[in-house]
């Protein structure tokens, strides 16, 4: 991250939510993904990121949506670099305040954003008063009504859909190895131990899940310990702490693997949404 990039993230006690402003020139940060929904408004700039094995192109004014497990990059492809807002919104609790809207929601499904980019200048607004008022710290009456404000508007924008486990499009075979990762992301395993679990050779995994989740196993355990440590950091546990409960090699193993997500270090991230002094 040079000189010229800067971010600057803060938490809502009250919802969780987390707003970030951010800008970057070039590279911003490597494919990863989050276990929120991510409502962002480009500013300044064009926002550039491949996300569902499409390129998309943010600019000023544009809505950009994603869903847990959405992964996503982000670059700027002209040099005077792009900035953004954006929102990240807990699942469970997104659910619960739409429960009004969506009383009869279908059994074992989940939201969905019927688009990843959108031209929605009421939804734009929304966003940026949502972020302005949690951000800053508004009352917490004027922070409620800026997000029925917004989720008033994003219902135009959500479908429901069947969860990923129980999606039959996915082959089964990478179900399994998505569901091993998952029990076994705190240990040090290999890709042979995975194939044995799913029953098939280690090139026919690696398609397989390649094809239903748009990464390889290795990236993807990756990536499932960065979101879980994200987790933890914002319950105020320690680097070194995480980096060994999650089988990374040691604290600045962790970190370089946060900074090429996130942008920022596991420390600076604590710092932010835990608001806990450093041990």
């Amino acid at each position: 991250m040079t000189h010229h990039n800067w971010i600057d993230l803060a938490q809502d006690a009250d919802t969780g939510i987390e707003t970030l402003r951010a800008h970057f020139e070039g590279h911003a940060y490597d494919p990863h993904w989050h276990d929120s929904y991510l409502v962002g408004v480009t500013e300044q700039g064009v926002q550039q990121f491949n996300c569902r094995r499409t390129r998309h192109q943010s600019t000023p004014g544009k809505v950009f949506l994603l869903e847990p497990g959405d992964i996503h990059d982000g670059e700027a492809p002209t040099e005077d670099g792009f900035t953004y807002r954006m929102l990240y919104l807990d699942p469970l609790w997104l659910q619960q305040e739409l429960g009004a809207v969506f009383e009869h929601a279908p059994d074992h499904s989940q939201l969905s954003f019927a688009t990843t980019l959108a031209s929605d200048t009421r939804l734009a607004q929304a966003t940026s008063l949502a972020f302005q008022t949690l951000h800053g710290g508004e009352l917490k009456i004027v922070r409620q009504a800026a997000l029925d404000g917004l989720l008033g508007r994003l219902t135009s924008h959500l479908r429901w859909r069947a969860r990923y486990a129980e999606d039959p499009r996915l082959p089964l075979v990478a179900q399994k190895a998505r569901e091993y990762l998952h029990a076994n992301a705190q240990y040090d395993i290999g890709l042979d131990q995975v194939a044995a679990a799913t029953g098939v050779d280690r090139y026919r995994l690696t398609r397989a899940f390649k094809a239903a989740y748009g990464l390889a196993p290795h990236a993807y355990l990756v990536q499932l310990r960065l979101a879980t440590a994200r987790r933890l950091l914002a319950r105020g546990a320690q680097p070194a702490t995480v980096a060994m409960e999650l089988g990374f090699a040691d604290q600045s193993h962790l970190g370089r693997w946060f900074v090429r997500a996130y942008g920022l270090t596991p420390a600076m991230y604590r710092k932010r949404c835990s608001n806990l002094p450093d041990a």
